[in-house]
């Protein structure tokens, strides 16, 4: 079991921390619904319990040497201390008598190491400090369990329900997983409620979560509209239509230039289908936001032409630094190919790479669109 979402620490921890208080050393039921719970492997939890108790017990003996074992046969968890074997004893906590050591071990002589169980109590303040050393080492076990299970995924769509809405995003549940969408990353005007199915591009796994997440969703990129291409239309999963660039006003329009090496397949048409039946769920899944697919031309003329569509275009004349293209066409052509808000001529600009500039077909410059002003805001 996998849980993506870092949470405060959860019923069975604080049984855990309980046991620990009342000094009471038998942890492996509370270990084993900790494996049961979290999906964590058991041997991990006996090491994390004994690392937070040994904190715990050198906050209150700091001038012991003190290891914590657990008895993997009993369950309990032992302290020991480590002593020096003397002829007489000084200091109960660091030095044991060479008869009670030779007990122990017959083999021991003065000076010798030995551990022995310690059986010095701790408090609350103590028992605080195990808190916190177990709570953060369990954290950052579920983050790498987190990490490696879907590092991987980087890139891929994931599929999820609408968990809740939050300050700044949307909390994201698939299966036993949480993940964070942004505003930021939402395509605008977009509403959900609890429980929407969504769709969208895991684009971040974070090795170690930020805030309550480590899984970033993102639904406005380029990546997003490829990856939803890769899904629903099988000749670009398998490459026979390649999409050479994507260029995005979320929300509103897209333009997808498309090729083809086979002169068999027409590029267009597949990733349109019949009666747009390919390209709807797409747009469905976008919101309605509207998507050009057109022909990818090594031409930049050519380019230029096909990405200005719905507009017709009559002829288009580069600079010599082909870094502005004039295009001619006629005047009932203008409105189509600046589009709603500028944003037809915007992303042609875009996808070409270059400063395009409209020119009326009779000759008359039409004031090249103030430098094409409504191109230069949108940049």
């Amino acid at each position: 079991m996998l849980v993506r979402k870092i949470v405060a620490i959860d019923p069975c921890i604080n049984a855990l921390f309980i046991i620990i208080l009342r000094n009471l050393v038998k942890l492996a039921d509370v270990i084993n619904e900790l494996v049961e719970e979290r999906g964590l492997a058991k041997e991990a939890l006996g090491e994390v319990v004994c690392e937070g108790m040994l904190a715990a017990y050198q906050r209150k003996y700091p001038e012991l040497v003190l290891k914590v074992e657990e008895d993997s046969a009993t369950g309990d968890l032992i302290v020991f201390v480590q002593k020096t074997v003397v002829s007489s004893v000084d200091d109960e906590y660091v030095q044991i008598s060479l008869k009670k050591a030779r007990n122990i071990d017959k083999t021991l002589d003065l000076d010798s190491q030995i551990w022995v169980p310690f059986d010095g109590k701790i408090g609350r303040v103590e028992v605080l400090r195990a808190r916190q050393v177990i709570a953060n080492r369990i954290k950052q076990i579920e983050a790498k369990v987190v990490y490696d299970a879907f590092k991987n995924k980087q890139g891929h769509i994931v599929v999820g329900t609408v968990h809740k809405s939050e300050r700044n995003g949307l909390s994201i549940k698939f299966g036993d997983v949480y993940a964070f969408l942004p505003y930021s990353l939402s395509i605008p005007n977009e509403k959900f409620t609890v429980g929407y199915t969504i769709r969208a591009l895991l684009k971040e796994v974070l090795a170690e979560p930020q805030g309550d997440y480590q899984l970033i969703l993102d639904r406005v990129s380029s990546d997003f509209l490829h990856a939803l291409f890769e899904l629903e239309i099988p000749e670009v999963f398998e490459k026979l239509v390649e999409i050479k660039k994507i260029v995005r006003s979320p929300g509103y329009k897209s333009k997808v230039a498309v090729f083809s090496h086979d002169k068999n397949i027409d590029p267009v048409g597949t990733c349109v289908g019949v009666g747009g039946s390919r390209i709807k769920p797409i747009l469905k899944e976008l919101g309605g936001e509207t998507i050009d697919v057109f022909l990818w031309s090594d031409s930049l003329p050519s380019l230029v032409k096909n990405s200005l569509k719905p507009a017709i275009i009559d002829r288009v004349e580069l600079s010599p630094d082909n870094q502005i293209a004039r295009v001619w066409l006629n005047e009932d052509q203008r409105s189509f190919a600046i589009g709603k808000g500028g944003q037809n001529i915007s992303l042609a600009s875009q996808i070409s790479g270059v400063n395009i500039q409209l020119i009326r077909e009779d000759g008359l410059k039409k004031d090249i669109e103030k430098n094409n002003e409504v191109l230069t805001n949108e940049e």
